[in-house]
């Protein structure tokens, strides 16, 4: 039991590390001149052509009937979670640094936690500690991503890494990490709604289709054709949809392969197991990585306001947790209860009819 409820803890571990790597290898190959719907389309195909295999192979004999409604909704799964997350996402990072695009990536739990309560897979429960732990965090995660977004404040100085990556010094010289664009925090913002958006449809989804490898596959299909036409549209050139850049190549196969193929069906897998909060509150750990990655490889800066505004954005996500963790121990007492309740009544029933059989049995022996 220890070990079934270890696995999607640790799944979501490995997740936030590919996540971590894929933030770096597309920030070098958008600075080296890709551009991020070219780098989108190339990753949704990859990653269509990666999962296609397994939807054949393991969910042959199990894939339930695919209906118009499930068509839809997968659809709409692959304009939130699929174009719009990661389109919105890629601009977002191109228009300010690693360390930022996933600091600010960690309101996602408040975010799901906004829609959940809008779609009523989430109780508020501002009465209880549970509840009022949830909604401080959300505001404080608020807070948070709006102070690292607008503030910078004084350059914290942490020494020079001894790790020397000499392509991205170049495109590091080439083009500084340190932006301070607003364009890129904005971005980022609504690349997580859209994700957050896609939490809860997939919920719903997985609870109608249990076939994550062919949901992942028809929603990178549908991401694909949807990249291919705004991307042709955003980009004419044919040139600029070379990948024979080792940087370019890289990153749309580690994205397609790593980031979207394995890290839906894993996520998808986790929320049918605990659900999409629980899916959502592994950020941070991709926060931390990535800043170390950024700082060895890339020679990010970091500011005060980055630092704090990260900090509240943790703090705040692990309150969220912490009420979430709350409400879901008392469930487990109530059900329990209920359990017990339904056990001793159904116990009396039985010694009932003992003694009703017993008492017929008495009246007509005749000794």
């Amino acid at each position: 039991m220890a070990i079934v409820d270890f696995m999607p803890f640790l799944a979501m571990v490995i997740i936030q590390v590919g996540y971590a790597g894929m933030n770096i290898t597309s920030k070098l190959a958008m600075d080296s001149g890709m551009n991020p719907f070219v780098l989108v389309t190339y990753r949704q195909i990859f990653a269509t052509l990666a999962t296609v295999p397994f939807a054949l192979i393991l969910e042959r004999k199990t894939r339930p009937k695919i209906t118009m409604p499930i068509l839809l909704q997968i659809f709409i799964c692959s304009l939130t979670g699929a174009f719009m997350n990661q389109v919105f996402f890629f601009i977002g990072l191109n228009n300010s640094s690693p360390t930022i695009a996933c600091a600010l990536t960690n309101i996602l739990p408040a975010m799901t936690f906004l829609f959940a309560l809008i779609f009523r897979q989430e109780s508020l429960g501002i009465k209880s500690r549970a509840g009022q732990a949830k909604v401080i965090g959300t505001l404080v995660c608020v807070g948070g991503a709006m102070l690292l977004s607008f503030y910078h404040g004084r350059n914290i100085g942490v020494g020079n890494s001894a790790i020397h990556w000499k392509f991205a010094e170049k495109m590091t010289d080439e083009h500084p990490t340190n932006k301070s664009n607003f364009l890129g925090p904005f971005f980022i913002f609504a690349s997580t709604a859209a994700w957050a958006l896609w939490f809860i449809i997939q919920a719903k989804l997985s609870t109608k289709f249990p076939a994550p490898y062919t949901t992942t596959t028809l929603m990178c299909l549908m991401a694909s054709i949807e990249c291919v036409v705004v991307g042709v549209a955003v980009e004419h050139h044919v040139a600029a949809w070379s990948i024979k850049s080792g940087i370019r190549l890289i990153s749309v196969v580690y994205a397609g392969f790593v980031c979207s193929a394995l890290a839906f069906c894993v996520m998808t897998w986790c929320i049918e197991r605990k659900g999409p909060l629980y899916t959502s509150v592994f950020s941070p750990l991709m926060l931390v990585i990535t800043a170390v990655l950024s700082w060895a490889l890339l020679r990010e800066k970091l500011f005060v306001g980055t630092l704090v505004g990260s900090i509240l954005i943790i703090a705040g996500l692990y309150s969220v947790l912490w009420g979430k963790d709350k409400e879901a121990k008392q469930a487990n007492i109530t059900e329990e209860m209920e359990a017990a309740v339904k056990n001793r009544e159904k116990e009396d029933l039985e010694l009932q009819f003992q003694a009703h059989g017993n008492g017929g049995k008495d009246q007509h022996d005749p000794n």
